[in-house]
């Protein structure tokens, strides 16, 4: 059974003018069909205005198609009354964590989610101590938010999510206002949720390089879901993927570029060290064949 079940979800934004007259219709969302099972992990990508984000509001509610069906966790999330359910099973963690901490104490933001929802003292404790563990900040339960790095600011943020034990945690560009080093621990943090809590993952980027360990990957333009597959099949079409102004990561661009000049490299290579196995195996051949003429 598909823990995230979207068919033909439409949606549009009502533009107005200063004086609150309607100045036109942005059709956001067109169509959209999109299938999640349990565990998985999921990356959406798209340029900015692809309907990425509107998406992702739709999975916890804050947003309601006009037009399709979405189901999430077996409950129509075009029913109202589902709001609550709905939004304990599918957490959401934002593009900037300072729209998420509340409290001036790590522990006690972590803990803020949880004493809402009517959890039990005892019990909102273990789950503080378990979420900050999963995201390594347990050294930080005693800091001040505002003292911590962009990169441990959401990562904050993910267990306060956690701390609410959703099945599904949906993720809105959240290392978009983050620097190099902060990404990789957001990234890190995330991944290990699904490999080892079996946490269900939908990550919403333009970062092409943040999608290479997902599961199935969505690619969207203009409110439409114009490609979708495996990392590698996705990466394998990198001039499909130019038409839909995406940057693809640089090795798998390299070995695109490589192919092109004749060497017998295969497509969607994701990683340096696939990229590394794969000229070793085209060198070894080159030798070979060398030694098999000259042998002649």
């Amino acid at each position: 059974m598909n823990f995230i079940k979207a068919r033909k979800l439409k949606f549009e934004y009502i533009q107005r003018d200063e004086e609150g007259n309607v100045d036109g219709v942005l059709t956001a969302l067109d169509g959209v069909d999109l299938d999640v099972q349990p565990g998985e992990f999921v990356a959406i990508l798209g340029h900015n205005g692809s309907g990425k984000s509107t998406l992702a509001k739709h999975l916890n509610m804050l947003l309601q198609a006009e037009e399709g069906t979405l189901w999430v966790d077996g409950k129509d999330a075009m029913d109202a009354a589902n709001l609550w359910e709905i939004r304990q099973a599918a957490g959401m963690v934002f593009q900037n964590p300072d729209n998420q901490i509340v409290a001036s104490v790590v522990e006690e933001d972590v803990a803020f989610g949880p004493e809402n929802l009517g959890v039990p003292t005892g019990e909102i404790w273990r789950r503080v101590e378990k979420s900050l563990q999963s995201v390594g900040m347990s050294a930080y339960r005693s800091h001040s938010p505002n003292k911590l790095s962009g990169g441990q600011k959401q990562r904050v943020a993910i267990a306060g999510v956690m701390a609410m034990e959703p099945k599904c945690i949906v993720l809105d560009e959240p290392t978009a206002m983050l620097d190099p080093n902060g990404r990789k621990e957001v990234l890190a943090a995330v991944e290990a949720l699904n490999r080892e809590k079996n946490v269900t993952l939908i990550l919403i980027t333009h970062y092409m390089e943040e999608v290479i360990r997902a599961d199935k990957v969505y690619i969207m333009d203009q409110g439409h879901v114009v490609m979708q597959g495996t990392p590698r099949e996705i990466f394998s079409q990198v001039e499909k993927l130019k038409e839909y102004r995406l940057d693809v990561p640089q090795v798998t661009l390299l070995a695109h570029e490589l192919r092109k000049e004749g060497l017998a490299l295969p497509e969607g290579i994701l990683t340096r060290r696939e990229l590394a196995e794969a000229l070793g195996e085209q060198y070894t051949a080159i030798i070979q064949g060398n030694a098999a003429n000259l042998s002649q």
